[in-house]
């Protein structure tokens, strides 16, 4: 008897008119109020409303309508974060006036220069970077990608700029909830300590953590049979995607926060302005006139 029987063709239900009309509908609202925001996100956000099956080819759905809203010109490029490309090219000018307007307009103090403590976020995914950017940003915080397993020179080189920063250090980390999640940031944390032994480090993962899952309801995906850490792991995994915008955000500052004084950042804010405006002082000068 043969074993190998032929297995019945089950043809998906294509999406009506209507549901895509609501699909993008919605699409348009998440995006409006959390952007920027990755397609993953999206991805989640929809599945958990239902308007998406939690599948691949819910995922693939979303993918499609996102290229034809964009293109359509009804989704604004910019609310898609994609940092996972980039271009490389010096920083030029037209001369020294372009040079000082285009300086006046990004000059920033540094907030961290006198502080008593180092403060940086560590990302699993790349592609979430844009999303966390926002704030890390404002607060003049470094982002610090993994990108899965880091690299062995990525990891040393951090560690010695730890160890150059002579105070205490806090590491805020987040990843996904799954074996290759939980694993990566104790690589993480274990070769920093060995590659800058003397550096003080306080090492914190902030995020997915099980009380989130749990708290938050958030959408989880099979665990991956082909990681050989799955064995030791228990329940379906969840990624940092899984996590709304808006709320990854507010993680990421309340962890910066806690070691702002709120008082000085606005006494800085204050001096900023004030070194802006003799920037373009400067380079009204040079034209040959005056403000």
């Amino acid at each position: 008897m043969n074993r190998y029987q032929s297995r019945p063709i089950v043809k998906r239900k294509r999406s009506s008119p209507q549901e895509l009309e609501t699909l993008q509908n919605t699409l348009y609202l998440y995006a409006r109020q959390n952007y920027p925001v990755t397609v993953r996100q999206l991805y989640y956000a929809m599945s958990v409303q239902g308007i998406v099956l939690k599948d691949e080819a819910g995922y693939d759905l979303v993918c499609r309508e996102l290229v034809k809203m964009r293109e359509a010109g009804t989704l604004p490029f910019h609310w898609i974060a994609d940092n996972t490309r980039w271009q490389s090219r010096p920083v030029t000018y037209g001369g020294l006036e372009e040079m000082l307007a285009v300086t006046a307009q990004t000059y920033r103090r540094s907030l961290w220069l006198d502080s008593p403590v180092h403060v940086e976020v560590w990302l699993e995914k790349d592609a979430l970077s844009g999303v966390l950017h926002r704030e890390t940003e404002r607060y003049d915080v470094p982002l610090m990608v993994t990108r899965g397993y880091t690299s062995l020179t990525f990891l040393n080189g951090s560690a010695l700029a730890l160890a150059a920063q002579e105070k205490p250090s806090y590491i805020y980390y987040f990843g996904d909830h799954d074996p290759s999640g939980l694993d990566i940031p104790v690589k993480v944390e274990a070769g920093l300590r060995r590659y800058a032994p003397k550096a003080e480090i306080h090492f914190e993962r902030v995020a997915v953590n099980p009380e989130q899952i749990a708290a938050w309801n958030l959408p989880s995906r099979p665990t991956k049979k082909s990681d050989s850490r799955s064995k030791n792991f228990e329940g379906e995994s969840v990624e940092v995607d899984a996590i709304p915008p808006l709320q990854l955000r507010s993680i990421t500052r309340a962890c910066i926060e806690r070691h702002l004084d709120q008082r000085r950042l606005s006494e800085l804010e204050r001096q900023e302005a004030q070194e802006r405006e003799q920037l373009l002082e400067i380079a009204q000068m040079m034209r040959g006139g005056t403000r």
